[in-house]
C-alpha cells in the first residue's frame, strides 16, 4: 500500500488514541480552577500536536536532512508518547466496559422503566479509574525518560572469578576485561562514553576482549569515537571479533561492492583502535612457558542470524594450549556448536542480547524479556567444566537508554580449581 495512504491512516489512528485518552484529563480537570483546567487542556493538546507534527515530518520529508541523533530521538519520543498512552487506554476501556455493563443492567431496572435522565449523567466515568490511568501512563513515561537520561551510560563493573581445572600457576590470577556491543552509531554523550572507558582502564586488566557490534550498520559511525576507544589497552593486548551488526546486513547498499567496502572500513577501524581483530583465527599467548589460546570467530548465531563464523578454522592448531578462550558474539553459539564439538574450550565470552536493555536484577532474582528468546542472556553460565559469560553490552540500540539492565564492563579473574 502506498506511503501516502498508510502514513495518514496510521496518523488518524494515533489522533483517535489522543482523543480517547483526553477523557482522563477532562475528568481530572473538572476538579481544577478554571485557569489550571485550561492550562492542563492546552498543554495536553500542545504536546500531542508537536508529537503528531514530528510523526508526519519524519515520514513526508527526507529524514536524511536531519542529524541521525535528532531522527533517533524524534522516533523514540513518538514511541514513548504513545506507549504511555497505551497503558491509559487499557484503563479507559475497563471503565467503558463497566459503564456499558451498568447501562445494560439499567435497561431492566425499575429506574429505567420509570424513565430516567441521560445515561452519561447517571453513569459518569470512574474518577478512580481515571486517576489510575494517569498513573499507569506516567510510570512508563517517566521510566523510559529516566532510562535515557541516566540509564544509558550508567556503567557498572561486574566481577567474576572463574575456576578452571588444571589451570597452570603461570595463568592463575590473570584478569580479563570484557566489553561488548558498543553500537557507536547510537551514542549521544561522548563524555559519558569516555568515562566508561576510563572505568575499564582503572581496573588494569591483563588482557581485554571486545565481543562484537562496534557499529549499528555503517563503519563510519565509529569515526568520532576512535580517539576514545583507542585508549582501551592492556599488557597482553586487546582482542576483538565481529557481531551481526558489523556486516551492514541491516541496511540497503547501492551495490555489493559498497557493502564490501564498508566492511573493509570496519576492519580498518579495529586496526586504528589498536585491537587485534580475530576473524575465524586464533592467537597463542605464552606466559612463563604456558600457552593460552585466544580463539575468535566471526558472527555465528542460531536461527535467522548470520553464520559467518567458522569455528573449525578458528580452533585449528590450538591443541598445545593450556587454556582456550573463545570470543563469539552470539551466546546461542555455545549450545549449538561449542559444547557439542569443543569440550576443551574452557570459556566462551559473548554479548549480543543487551539484556534487552530492560529488566530486573535484584540479588539472585533476574528477569528480562530477553530470557524468552535466549537461554543464556546475561551473566555467567556453566556446563561441566565449560563456562559462558554473556556481557550485557556497553552501548544500546533502538531505544537510547536502559532500564534495570545497566551497561556493563566485565572483569573476570581466572583461578585454579
Amino acid at each position: 500500500m502506498n506511503k501516502i495512504i498508510i502514513v495518514p491512516v496510521f496518523g488518524l489512528i494515533l489522533l483517535l488514541i489522543d482523543l480517547y485518552v483526553f477523557q482522563v484529563f477532562r475528568v481530572i480537570g473538572q476538579e481544577l480552577p478554571e485557569f489550571w483546567r485550561r492550562t492542563l487542556y492546552t498543554g495536553y493538546w500542545l504536546v500531542t500536536g508537536i508529537v503528531l507534527a514530528g510523526y508526519f515530518t519524519y515520514h513526508f520529508l527526507n529524514p536524511d536532512m536531519y542529524p541521525k541523533i535528532f531522527r533517533t530521538f524524534l522516533m523514540v519520543g513518538i514511541f514513548i508518547h504513545y506507549f504511555a498512552k497505551t497503558f491509559m487506554v487499557i484503563f479507559l476501556m475497563v471503565d467503558d466496559v463497566i459503564r456499558a455493563g451498568q447501562w445494560i443492567v439499567s435497561l431492566f431496572s425499575k429506574q429505567e422503566a420509570a424513565g430516567s435522565t441521560d445515561m452519561a449523567n447517571r453513569i459518569p466515568r470512574s474518577e478512580f479509574l481515571m486517576k489510575t490511568a494517569l498513573i499507569a501512563g506516567t510510570i512508563p513515561l517517566v521510566g523510559m525518560t529516566y532510562g535515557i537520561i541516566s540509564g544509558a551510560h550508567d556503567y557498572r563493573i561486574r566481577r567474576k572469578k572463574i575456576r578452571i581445572s588444571k589451570l597452570p600457576a603461570a595463568l592463575d590470577g590473570i584478569r580479563i576485561g570484557q566489553i561488548s556491543d558498543i553500537h557507536s552509531g547510537s551514542f549521544f554523550n561522548r563524555t559519558a562514553v569516555r568515562g566508561g572507558v576510563e572505568m575499564l582502564m582503572k581496573e588494569k586488566p591483563d588482557i581485554i576482549f571486545f565481543t562484537g557490534d562496534l557499529v549499528n550498520s555503517q563503519s563510519d559511525e565509529v569515526k568520532n569515537y576512535i580517539h576514545i576507544f583507542d585508549k582501551v589497552k592492556a599488557p597482553l593486548g586487546v582482542f576483538s571479533t565481529t557481531g551481526n551488526h558489523d556486516y551492514g546486513d541491516y541496511r540497503s547498499w547501492p551495490s555489493v561492492e559498497a557493502k564490501q567496502e564498508n566492511f573493509r572500513d570496519l576492519i580498518r577501524a579495529h586496526k586504528l583502535l589498536g585491537w587485534k581483530l580475530l576473524m575465524n583465527e586464533n592467537r597463542m599467548l605464552e606466559i612463563d612457558g604456558e600457552k593460552m589460546a585466544i580463539i575468535g570467530v566471526e558472527n555465528w548465531g542460531a536461527g535467522r542470524f548470520s553464520k559467518y563464523g567458522d569455528l573449525d578454522k578458528a580452533y585449528s592448531r590450538t591443541g598445545e594450549a593450556s587454556v582456550k578462550l573463545l570470543l563469539s558474539h552470539d551466546p546461542s553459539h555455545w549450545d549449538a556448536q561449542v559444547r557439542q564439538k569443543y569440550p576443551d574450550i574452557n570459556m566462551m565470552l559473548a554479548g549480543h542480547t543487551h539484556g534487552f536493555q530492560f529488566g530486573v536484577e535484584w540479588g539472585d532474582f533476574r528477569w528480562s524479556p530477553s530470557q524468552y528468546i535466549y537461554k543464556q542472556w546475561a551473566g555467567l553460565y556453566q556446563n561441566g567444566e565449560q563456562y559462558l559469560y554473556v556481557n550485557r553490552g556497553y552501548g544500546y540500540l533502538g531505544y537510547p537508554g536502559r532500564i534495570g539492565i545497566p551497561p556493563e564492563i566485565t572483569i573476570i579473574e581466572l583461578k585454579a580449581a
